[in-house]
């Protein structure tokens, strides 16, 4: 008989309560204790782990004895401390969320954690199971002979409301580039296999949280914008956001083309917010258009409605917990989402907030 594997979480606003959803959905796992300091956040966490212990710090949550693994799904620009803490403290293997940092600074800090920390560290890139998603990563190379472009498009609700409103200023976040869009980089990287060398980006604040104020200040992320990235390998990729376009019927739409074909993933947003009045939430799509002969070939990817229920990244959550949770009972040797990675996806988000900033094209490559 499997040994129950303990977890402890910090952070249990929506994306953490999340990651309680899905954990509950694995054999043999409890949440043993949760670190969330906003008592309202606290109280939902704990409805839905009523066992667990909840902390009063991380210090607290660390001196629980029978943790086997952390979970950080805090705000963006605490991650760096709270990951420093954990490694001086009582390092375990951890999940940690995207992006795994905000500021430049912290990158040296970041590099000598990943040299130095003994056990394993997972970056949370939902995106990347989404099983549409995880489908054309798959398929993609050889359906298209080569991948030459790769074509990312989000369209989306604005960013919704969280603990203190924290995500409407870029200090917390790291720019909309950065907190929303490091997901869509990291896909570039692994479905491209190669680094970029150059990102060129242009975006603004045209529609969402421009008359909201918070003892004074006014919010100023971003809320569309384009950026494109160069890669080493020659390929060329291209996001497209735009945060005021909720009324889309698939949230995001991924291309690759190559000499032979293209290959699509489309995917709906959140089942929650799909109005009742349309029926049925559409279902995700995965498209494979050859050159030769012509005809596109269309094929449903349906997910499990358990983990639709779950959460809103149309079942990925679940997918990546059973990963991590394999790396925890050593079936696999190591993470599928490095540090390394988690940095790379940060390092294109930087550079694409600066690149829209200045006007200029980030050189990436020196």
């Amino acid at each position: 008989m499997t040994r129950t594997t303990n977890y402890g979480l910090i952070g249990c606003g929506m994306m953490g309560q999340e990651h309680l959803h899905n954990i509950a959905l694995l054999e043999g796992t409890r949440v043993a204790a949760i670190f969330e300091p906003d008592p309202e956040m606290a109280q939902k966490a704990q409805a839905i782990a009523p066992d667990a212990k909840i902390a009063s710090s991380i210090q607290d949550l660390l001196a629980v004895s029978d943790l086997d693994c952390l979970v950080i799904a805090s705000p963006n620009h605490l991650h760096v401390d709270q990951l420093a803490e954990i490694a001086e403290t009582r390092p375990l293997p951890l999940l940690i969320e995207k992006p795994l940092f905000t500021d430049p600074a912290d990158l040296a800090r970041l590099e000598e954690l990943d040299r130095i920390y003994p056990h394993p560290i997972w970056v949370a890139m939902e995106y990347r199971y989404m099983p549409p998603i995880a489908v054309l990563i798959d398929k993609a190379a050889t359906a298209s002979g080569g991948i030459k472009m790769l074509s990312i498009r989000e369209h989306r609700f604005p960013f919704l409301e969280k603990v203190d409103n924290w995500n409407r200023f870029n200090r917390n976040t790291g720019g909309t580039f950065v907190e929303k869009c490091c997901h869509f980089f990291d896909l570039m990287r692994l479905i491209l296999q190669s680094d970029p060398v150059r990102v060129s980006a242009s975006g603004g604040q045209a529609v969402n949280h421009l008359d909201e104020d918070y003892n004074g200040d006014t919010p100023d992320i971003l809320d569309h914008g384009y950026v494109i990235v160069d890669f080493a390998s020659g390929a060329r990729a291209m996001l497209e956001l735009c945060m005021f376009a909720e009324g889309s019927r698939y949230q995001e739409e991924i291309s690759a083309i190559g000499p032979e074909a293209k290959i699509e993933a489309l995917v709906p947003g959140p089942g929650r917010f799909w109005p009742e009045h349309l029926g049925d939430a559409p279902v995700p799509q995965l498209i494979i258009s050859p050159r030769a002969p012509k005809g596109p070939i269309q094929r449903e990817i349906p997910v499990d409605p358990e983990l639709l229920a779950a959460g809103d990244h149309n079942g990925s959550t679940y997918y990546q917990h059973k990963g991590f949770l394999e790396l925890i009972r050593g079936e696999r040797a190591k993470p599928e989402v490095s540090l390394g990675d988690g940095i790379w996806a940060v390092r294109i988000g930087l550079a694409a907030q600066q690149a829209s900033e200045q006007g200029q094209t980030i050189n990436l490559s020196g």
